[in-house]
């Protein structure tokens, strides 16, 4: 899968989750194959069940190669630092989750220049903070993704990847059209206003010119 192709699922699951805490969370599945040589998302998404509620959360990642026993720690997020923890993944990894606050939702990362040494079982797992108004909650979220490295591109991915690029297409065009009626209703409501208040403004001086000077002017 080619790194432009990873952009867009990357997308994608953004987009299924914009805005970061809104109720529009949906947990996705990882796609579960790589192309060797070439750019490879791992998705991840925990979404937080209670949204109301502020949370922080740190993301690690452990592999466990094909045919081994135990798994080994390969990279942490903790907001807003990105840290690789094995030196077979130096300079591979990316991180492609929440950039922008602690409260993380998507824990997805890169892995560049993939591998057939890559292919094994790799676990996410968040350690989430719920920030309740008593206490504080923690929360163990565990995801694992079976990856296999091949030598192609299974056509039928293509497939579903270019569905999901046409839907993303559809999510941004609507979100823009919504973006669009929002500004052009508070501007023309803003000229509503201003338009009413100069005819109140016009209304009040005519009354003023109006007035007889002489009002209240008694004579003896």
């Amino acid at each position: 899968m080619s790194l432009g192709m990873n952009s867009f699922v990357a997308l994608c699951v953004l987009f299924i989750q914009v805005p970061q805490g809104q109720t529009a969370c949906a947990e996705v599945d990882s796609m579960t194959e790589a192309v060797a040589g070439e750019s490879f998302l791992l998705g991840c998404v925990s979404c937080k069940r209670r949204a109301e509620v502020p949370g922080s959360a740190i993301v690690e990642w452990h592999f466990k190669p094909a045919g081994a026993e135990e798994f080994i720690q390969i990279f942490q997020y903790e907001y807003p630092f990105p840290i690789i923890l094995h030196e077979n993944f130096e300079g591979r990894l990316e991180w492609q989750g929440t950039m922008w606050t602690k409260d993380v939702q998507i824990g997805a990362i890169f892995i560049h220049n993939v591998t057939y040494n890559d292919t094994g079982t790799y676990r996410c797992t968040f350690h989430r903070t719920l920030y309740l108004s008593m206490n504080e909650e923690q929360v163990i979220i565990n995801k694992e993704v079976e990856l296999t490295v091949v030598e192609t591109a299974n056509p039928e991915l293509t497939t579903v990847i270019s569905e999901i690029m046409m839907y993303v297409m559809i999510v941004v065009l609507q979100l823009w059209m919504i973006g669009v009626l929002i500004y052009c209703y508070k501007k023309i409501y803003a000229e509503n206003e201003a338009r009413e208040a100069r005819k109140a403004a016009r209304s009040q001086n005519k009354f003023i010119d109006s007035k007889d000077p002489c009002d209240g002017v008694y004579l003896e």
